[in-house]
């Protein structure tokens, strides 16, 4: 039988069509390795790629973010029209399943280890429902497939390896939606598997200068420590270079930021968020001291290590003072890397069911919720004024100017990282060219569209 598995393009995200680096995701590769060996499958990515007019397949599956399930629910209705059936998956799906039932047949809930099988078998067997979902918590990690990277030969990524370790979250902070979706417990997988998945990797298309480099795309790789250093210890052999992603408390650990730099990491991206205290307490983040922010980078810097600082626009304290005081502090800083996004209420997030009941949603089109568009009415900036403070700092922080006030004399990878900001001024100076338009925002409107 014949699968076919499509990653819909956000084409309005800054990483959607024109972002300079086209990166592979796993979530389409977990579902193929969940996937029986009799069916024949083949994904769909268009990122790099145009959806074929006709689709030889049983059976349908497309992953839904949320910035880009509007045009998944345009391929899904195509598609049902034309009689093929059509299931769906991912952030957004699991959130909203009756919306998402509108367009397709099926709706897989959270992870889809142990439920997309099950889903497949009904298929066969006539009898597929309309939803699947976990019923007894989360699926374990200690059984996951390894992904079959050949699915994605000649796509043209960038050549990087993305590898898991670890699944859930404690924090809950009130825009992000991984706790709600993935537990508020780190569910670690054995160290023994994550070895036999980085031993097997292979170069992407005969580039072996790159074959080592590998994103963990674990929300925090530090949160479970006595998890992180084995697994760190583990890898040291394998010459990775390698990202990940860890909270401000590693700046804290000198055995484990040593044990980074040891085993290969290039950099860590870490959740800055705000340089707000009262900003930080309400999404339960206090755990970030801005007083501290500075000595944070200076210490990753002084192991060798660079950091991408990310910080977020448009949360209840920020006035019209918060781009300039942030861009100021992304270049005293010395980022390596400085991510500024928009605040964003995501469907199953704490924020988005604070905002819904204050009346503050003013744009229902789910492809401006991409970080880089303004959905809600800020506290004490108009969205015009959100939107546009957020373009100057990011192309400000890009300049040519302040790309080599953050990078010179850090001491990190700079064969990595001055491309890295050279891509990501590519990518904006595309991205930022189309505005949003707010004409339709009245001052009572809560549903413009």
């Amino acid at each position: 039988m014949k699968l076919t598995l499509i990653s819909p393009l956000a084409s309005k995200s800054l990483l959607g069509g024109d972002f300079f680096f086209r990166l592979p995701s796993m979530g389409l590769l977990k579902v193929a390795a969940e996937t029986p060996s009799e069916w024949d499958i083949k994904i769909i990515d268009e990122k790099t790629e145009r959806l074929p007019d006709n689709i030889d397949s049983d059976l349908i599956g497309i992953t839904s973010m949320t910035p880009a399930v509007k045009r998944a629910y345009e391929i899904a209705d195509t598609l049902r029209a034309r009689g093929k059936t059509v299931v769906m998956g991912g952030m957004h799906a699991s959130k909203l399943p009756q919306e998402a039932l509108k367009h397709v047949d099926a709706v897989v809930v959270g992870e889809a280890e142990g439920l997309w099988p099950q889903l497949l078998d009904d298929f066969k067997q006539g009898t597929m429902k309309k939803i699947y979902r976990h019923e007894n918590g989360y699926p374990p990690l200690d059984k996951l497939q390894i992904v079959n990277w050949d699915l994605y030969r000649g796509k043209k990524y960038l050549p990087v390896h993305f590898v898991e370790t670890t699944r859930g979250c404690p924090f809950n902070c009130e825009f992000c939606s991984v706790t709600s979706s993935f537990g508020g417990r780190f569910r670690n997988r054995p160290v023994d598997a994550v070895e036999h998945e980085i031993q097997g990797l292979k170069p992407f298309d005969g580039r072996f200068v790159l074959k080592n480099v590998v994103f963990f795309v674990d929300d925090n790789i530090i949160g479970n420590r006595a998890h992180a250093k084995e697994m760190l210890t583990r890898i040291k052999p394998y010459n990775l270079k390698w990202l990940g992603q860890a909270s401000s408390n590693i700046a804290k650990d000198d055995e484990l930021l040593k044990l980074c730099k040891d085993s290969g990491c290039m950099g860590l991206l870490v959740g800055f968020e705000s340089l707000s205290k009262a900003n930080l307490s309400k999404m339960g983040k206090g755990f970030n001291k801005p007083e501290d922010f500075i000595e944070i980078v200076k210490r990753f810097h002084g192991h060798g290590l660079g950091i991408d600082g990310s910080f977020v626009f448009g949360f209840d304290d920020d006035d019209e003072g918060v781009f300039d005081r942030t861009l100021e502090f992304a270049v005293k800083a010395k980022l390596d890397v400085c991510y500024f996004s928009v605040l964003t209420p995501y469907p199953g997030t704490r924020l988005y069911e604070q905002m819904e009941a204050e009346g503050r949603i003013i744009e229902r089109d789910w492809s401006y919720y991409n970080t880089n568009n303004v959905v809600f009415r800020p506290r004490h900036l108009s969205p015009e004024g959100l939107l546009s403070g957020y373009n100057t700092a990011l192309k400000e922080a890009f300049s040519y100017t302040n790309i080599f006030k953050r990078l010179w004399g850090n001491g990190s990878y700079k064969n990595f990282f001055y491309p890295m900001n050279f891509g990501f001024q590519q990518s904006i100076k595309k991205t930022t060219r189309r505005r949003q338009d707010f004409s339709g925002i009245a001052a009572g409107d809560t549903a413009h569209a």
